[in-house]
């Protein structure tokens, strides 16, 4: 019997497209002879919907037009299964009803990646692939997930963090604070966006205040670190769970500018005329030219950090080489990461297809320790409640 599997993604987030790009072509590898494949686009005003059009790629060329010629759905628990059912079913029809057995969320971003969806999994007692809500959270979060890494002495660049009210009370005081610590050149991110949306490079006081207003528009939160300005960046995926990982062959991106761009990472830097191909349009390097020693440094750090935030699934940390003084930083975590990596796993002999088939074993096992575990008890403490009658809380007696 196949297991039936839907794969939520779009989502309102400012990374809505590039998760597309990421689902579609997950599904495309997806084993049709092990999986009922069920897509689930949320749209970016939040509507989940179902069909088979979501499959291709080129329908999303005219998302209304799409949307249009496909149903919308939701979720709900069932007689201790969990349902995929349609709405608006008609006055006379019975909606349509689906058993969902796993969630697979391939979502870039705030409102999803960020632990919201995985919260929602949870809620339904549902089986899902990936991190869960803790370590999704903390990877989303730039401050926490330093002060994370701080914590078990892993290394990673001084920052200086503010919210945005604090900022617009008064600038001059969050800029000298900012020089005081960090020093310039620095760099400005919002703290809870990914595929570089929002980042810029500060070279001066001036451009400094620049970053800082263009962050808030994203975040109400920004984090501002030392810029490394003899730099490589050096990607590396991992794969499992808390009990076993490994982590995969790494890579060196190549960026056009001083920072690695949103148009780097989907775009080839604006000159792909074939479309996105999402991370794996990247003009890359792998495996990067590292010695061996290098190479073991880092993907045994990111094994460290996979562990030290819970993470589950597949990941990407991106490392920040100084080559001044040849020392390696934690730069993020992706917990979902674009793509889901898989261009870094098939040189290990693992391709995207069975990597996708080892996410979806690592859930079912995380559901089945989750099963064995104690979240209600059986107490009789309602029988003894006496609220007082209309007294209501305050006459109440227990």
């Amino acid at each position: 019997m196949k297991i039936s599997l839907a794969v939520f993604f779009g989502c309102q987030s400012v990374e809505h497209e590039v998760s597309i790009i990421s689902a579609v072509q997950a599904m495309a590898s997806m084993n049709r002879e092990r999986y009922d494949i069920h897509p689930v686009y949320v749209t970016k005003n939040g509507e989940t919907v179902t069909g088979e059009a979501l499959f291709s790629i080129e329908n999303y060329k005219d998302i209304p037009a799409l949307i249009s010629r496909c149903t919308p759905v939701t979720l709900i628990r069932k007689n201790g299964k969990v349902v995929m059912t349609v709405l608006k079913a008609g006055l006379f029809k019975k909606a349509k009803e689906t058993v969902i057995d796993v969630a697979f969320p391939i979502v870039h971003g705030t409102n999803c990646e960020d632990g919201t969806l995985q919260g929602y999994f949870e809620f339904l007692n549902l089986p899902y692939v990936g991190c869960d809500i803790i370590s999704s959270a903390v990877g989303m979060d730039k401050a926490v997930f330093k002060d994370v890494l701080g914590r078990f002495d892993l290394p990673v660049l001084d920052c200086v963090t503010f919210y945005a009210r604090e900022y617009a009370l008064d600038k001059d005081k969050i800029a000298d604070e900012i020089i005081e610590k960090i020093g310039l050149p620095a760099i400005v991110k919002p703290i809870n966006l990914g595929s570089s949306v929002g980042i810029k490079k500060a070279n001066d006081r001036e451009g400094l205040l620049d970053a800082i207003d263009n962050a808030t528009t994203f975040a109400d939160k920004v984090l501002v670190e030392r810029a490394v300005t003899n730099l490589r960046e050096i990607n590396c995926s991992v794969l499992g769970d808390c009990d076993e990982c490994y982590a995969s062959v790494c890579e060196e991106p190549f960026m056009t500018d001083e920072i690695l761009s949103y148009e780097d990472k989907y775009t080839s830097g604006g000159k792909n005329k074939s479309g996105s191909k999402g991370m794996a349009s990247l003009s890359r390097k792998v495996p990067a030219d590292l010695d061996e020693e290098r190479t073991e440094e880092i993907r045994s750090l990111a094994c460290k950090i996979f562990k030290a935030l819970g993470c589950a699934g597949v990941v990407r940390i991106d490392f920040i080489i100084d080559k001044d003084t040849n020392k390696v930083y934690a730069n993020e975590i992706n917990t979902i990461p674009g793509s889901l990596s898989f261009y870094l796993w098939k040189p290990t002999g693992v391709p995207y297809t069975e990597l996708l088939d080892r996410m979806v074993d690592i859930a079912f096992r995380r559901q089945r320790k989750k099963d064995d575990l104690t979240f209600t008890i059986d107490t009789n403490i309602l029988a003894g409640v006496n609220l007082g009658g209309a007294k209501g809380s305050k006459g109440a007696k227990v």
